[in-house]
């Protein structure tokens, strides 16, 4: 089964909410080797201006790629997992997501096409608070291989 171009334009219900707490953020910073202490010492958050430790900016994939499991998982959708390639990801933060937040995220499918064989899904999820408060807008393109 081919991707279903026709999901081009749909927007998924928000899902969530994700907890951000300060456990997860010092993890990742360690995982991604961030040395900031904004990511793990409150008192050094605290002193930058936040309320609570921030997240180090690619965070937002950890609950970005918990959206997109809407699309993946949709029957109507006709991606096969096992054939999918990450191609690219973009992020523009609104404000840091930091320990405490309670996050929303929308997805939105922006465009899928075909090229070479492959098709090119691009996907944006909106992610806010559960008051609404915009944290950051992410994009990504996965490539989902063509063939057998």
């Amino acid at each position: 089964m081919a991707v279903n171009a026709d999901l081009a334009g749909r927007t998924y219900p928000p899902s969530g909410p994700y907890a951000v707490d300060a456990p997860s953020l010092a993890a990742f910073a360690a995982a991604v080797g961030s040395q900031d202490p904004v990511h793990t010492d409150r008192e050094a958050a605290h002193a930058a201006g936040y309320r609570d430790v921030i997240a180090p900016p690619t965070f937002a994939v950890t609950i970005a790629q918990q959206c997109d499991r809407q699309l993946l998982e949709d029957p109507q959708a006709g991606i096969d997992y096992s054939r999918v390639v990450h191609g690219e990801q973009r992020f523009v933060h609104h404000r840091p997501i930091t320990a405490g937040d309670e996050v929303l995220g929308t997805l939105s499918v922006d465009s899928i096409r075909e090229a070479g064989g492959h098709a090119m899904v691009t996907t944006r999820t909106e992610l806010a608070t559960t008051a609404g408060e915009p944290l950051c807008t992410s994009t990504s393109t996965i490539v989902v291989r063509g063939g057998e």
